[in-house]
Formats: structure tokens, C-alpha cells, sequence
């Protein structure tokens, strides 16, 4: 396979994997019991504003790549502009989602209990491709990668850090401007939780048996 072929693969098993990721957020989201941590602050937001999850999503995706640049500076790799058209994309796909999957809307506990778990296998999945692809990251990823390397923190720690600290600001949101708590649940913790958990076990059986998916 020639390298153009290869990079067109890679990016188009990117593009498949974003897609995919964008059908857990709204499937975890639909279970209403609250969303993903990295979801959280547009999905409060959403629930009192005109703009669509996937519009709210969009700006806090540019906010963090404007954070990337502040830290890293001259620093800042060419390829991490790619998070721009991805975070585009990536906004267009949950807002596709979420109208195509609006008919799920489950009544019972168990029943939005099962969608979460659903749902975070979904986005579990679909990160897993994504890092598979290995051809950029989304804007959350590349802010946690970008505090790593400036600050050498670890990148699991840094990531559960940043996790924790956008469902505490999101909480934060929906007391300020609704006077309780809105979007952040049980939900939030448990995806949180799973789903890179998930990733992690689809990436170790994909290297012991060795799939297409990977290059």
C-alpha cells in the first residue's frame, strides 16, 4: 500500500470513528442520566440556550484549541490545525445524531440505565478507532496531550483531572443559571469511567489478535 492509499485509509477510518464517537455522545446523552464529561458543559448549556449541543459543542472545542496555542506557543504542531475541520465535522455529526436518534426517549431507570451502558460501549468504540486512525485527536484529547508536555504530567492523570474539572464547572453552570442541577448525573460518572475502559480493552485485544483496523 502506497502512502497517499495508507494517509486516505487513516483518514478515512478517522472520519468513521468520529461518526461513531458522535452516536455515543447523543446515545449516552438520550439515556438522561446525565452525558459524557467532555460533553457536559455543552449539554447544560443547551438545555437553557437557542444553540444545538452540537453548535455549544463546537465552541468549547475552538476555546480549547485557543488554549493550546496560549500554552504551547511557537510550539503548537502544524498538524493539531487539523482539529479545526474536525471539530466542524464533529459538531455536525451529534447534531445528525441527536435528530436521528430523537425517538429514543425511555421511560424506566433500567431502561435509561441499559441506553448509557449502550451508549458508553458506542463511544468506547468509537475512541478506539479514532486513536487506531492515529491521525489527529479531538480538541479534548490535544488540550490534555498539550498540559502534558508543557507541564510532564502524566496522561491518564491530566485526562481524569480534566474530566473531573469540566463536570464540576458544568455543575457550577447549572446551578448558576438554573438554580439546580441539569445534565450532570450518575450518568456522567459512570461514562467517565467506562468508556475509556472500553477503548483500553478493544486497543489490547485488537494488538493480541491483531485486526484490519490497525496499520
Amino acid at each position: 500500500m502506497t502512502k497517499q492509499k495508507e494517509r486516505i485509509r487513516r483518514y478515512l477510518l478517522f472520519m468513521i470513528g468520529l461518526f461513531i464517537n458522535s452516536l455515543g455522545v447523543t446515545l449516552v446523552t438520550r439515556a438522561d442520566l446525565g452525558t459524557s464529561p467532555i460533553s457536559s458543559i455543552p449539554y447544560v448549556l443547551s438545555l437553557g440556550f437557542a444553540p444545538s449541543l452540537g453548535t455549544f459543542t463546537l465552541y468549547m472545542s475552538l476555546f480549547l484549541i485557543a488554549l493550546q496555542l496560549l500554552i504551547l506557543g511557537r510550539s503548537f504542531p502544524r498538524q493539531y490545525l487539523l482539529q479545526l475541520p474536525v471539530s466542524f465535522l464533529f459538531s455536525y455529526f451529534i447534531d445528525f445524531s441527536m435528530k436521528l436518534l430523537a425517538f429514543l426517549k425511555p421511560d424506566h431507570y433500567a431502561q435509561k440505565l441499559l441506553l448509557l451502558l449502550v451508549g458508553c460501549f458506542v463511544l468506547g468504540f468509537g475512541v478506539f478507532i479514532e486513536v487506531a486512525a492515529n491521525v489527529v485527536m479531538l480538541p479534548g484529547e490535544c488540550f490534555v496531550n498539550a498540559v502534558s508536555m508543557t507541564y510532564h504530567t502524566d496522561f491518564g492523570k491530566t485526562k481524569i483531572i480534566f474530566d473531573s474539572s469540566l463536570a464540576a464547572l458544568a455543575i457550577g453552570i447549572s446551578l448558576l443559571l438554573y438554580g439546580k442541577v441539569n445534565g450532570v448525573r450518575e450518568g456522567t460518572l459512570i461514562a467517565a469511567v467506562l468508556v475509556g475502559m472500553i477503548a483500553r480493552l478493544l486497543k489490547q485485544y485488537s494488538l493480541q489478535y491483531r485486526p484490519i483496523l490497525l496499520p
